[in-house]
């Protein structure tokens, strides 16, 4: 009985992991196409906002009040909070991070 259900075994396992040939010809009539996507650094209010910020930086804050300057932190924070979600940004995380080189160790 354990010899069959090996041989069972075996022969599904050799069926899921057999290399299948996809055909993948396009249409004689179908037109390519393509996906434009836009840098987000490359958009005309991603260039304001940075130029917004580098104003604020280069602007002297030691004749300002407290409040004059409070209200700069927060539009600096919102400008930075805009850019952050404009901008294309990946998160990795640490064990991601250690399962890729493992695997780059593994397979070069």
């Amino acid at each position: 009985m354990k010899k069959i259900t090996f041989v069972v075994m075996a022969i599904f396992l050799s069926v899921a992991f057999y290399p299948l040939q996809s055909v993948a010809t396009p249409a004689k009539d179908a037109t390519p196409t393509s996906l434009v996507v836009k840098n987000p650094t490359e958009s005309i209010e991603y260039k304001a906002l940075l130029a917004r910020l580098e104003t604020i930086e280069k602007l002297d804050k030691s004749d300002l009040k407290s409040a004059e300057k409070r209200e700069l932190r927060k539009e600096v924070r919102s400008i930075k909070k805009q850019l952050h979600e404009m901008g294309g940004y990946v998160y990795v995380s640490v064990g991601a991070l250690i399962l890729i080189a493992l695997l780059l160790i593994i397979l070069l």
